[in-house]
């Protein structure tokens, strides 16, 4: 195992999703964790959380992208991603793909403890405040894994109100799941877009015009919602927001 190097030292994890679909929110990411005042890295042998694999019963692949987190991302100081949801699976569930080897189970919980999602590292650990300005009313969807995994609440909507021109319109049940579960969507699609509906529902009840959130599967499944019901919202990652990014145009909806 390498040595830690100086704090100074950040890895981002940038996710399937951020990869292939939305790369805006990883370089957002990166140009916020470098404004406060860390060097960003972003390891060449990455690959996936796992968690598809491991929410579909397939351990023995799930170990394999387990072992190879481990190994990509223990020499650096903090782990940072813009995603609860991979996050989640990486602080929470790994552990139980490592129980029946000591010595994997001591390499994770020595990198979990250094693992972040972006809105916690911004605010509990690097102490940013954002000075930037959006005109415009915005609502906040709280992802599951953020909330309920990892205790991330009130770091979200601190960073958010803290932009000038900002008018922050809360949502009525902010707790609520937006239905897309990652394979939940596609096992129990009837479930799913049952669920989306209520959330859209809660969001355009608030009356804001732009749709922020910490996690690219939540955003895109209740844009896909948004979309097929003739609403027209913006849809913008938290990372996206806070680093000025907001020309990003959406990708294409394809949620429920």
């Amino acid at each position: 195992m390498n040595d830690r190097p100086a704090k100074s030292e950040v890895a981002l994890f940038v996710t399937c999703l951020a990869d292939a679909i939305r790369p805006s929110t990883a370089f957002a990411a990166a140009r916020l964790i470098e404004a406060c005042g860390f060097r960003v890295h972003v390891p060449d042998a990455q690959t996936c959380c796992g968690q598809p694999a491991f929410n579909s019963g397939d351990t023995a692949t799930a170990r394999a992208l387990a072992e190879r987190f481990v190994e990509a991302f223990e020499p650096y100081a903090y782990v940072v991603a813009p995603s609860g949801s991979c996050m989640g699976m990486l602080k929470t569930h790994l552990p139980h793909l490592f129980a029946d080897d000591p010595a994997w189970l001591e390499r994770h919980a020595a990198l979990a403890e250094r693992c972040y999602e972006l809105s916690s590292f911004l605010a509990d650990v690097a102490d940013f405040t954002p000075e930037g300005r959006y005109a415009g009313r915005v609502t906040y969807h709280h992802g599951c894994s953020a909330l309920r995994e990892l205790g991330v609440r009130t770091q979200p909507e601190r960073l958010i109100t803290a932009l000038s021109g900002l008018s922050y319109m809360p949502l009525a049940h902010p707790e609520a799941c937006c239905g897309f579960g990652g394979t939940f969507c596609v096992k129990y699609a009837d479930i799913s877009t049952a669920i989306a509906d209520e959330k859209v529902d809660d969001i355009l009840a608030t009356g804001a015009k732009t749709l922020i959130g910490g996690d690219l599967g939540c955003l895109f499944n209740i844009q896909g919602r948004l979309h097929r019901r003739g609403a027209d919202m913006e849809v913008l990652h938290l990372a996206e927001l806070l680093a000025g990014s907001t020309d990003t145009r959406p990708a294409e909806a394809s949620g429920s």
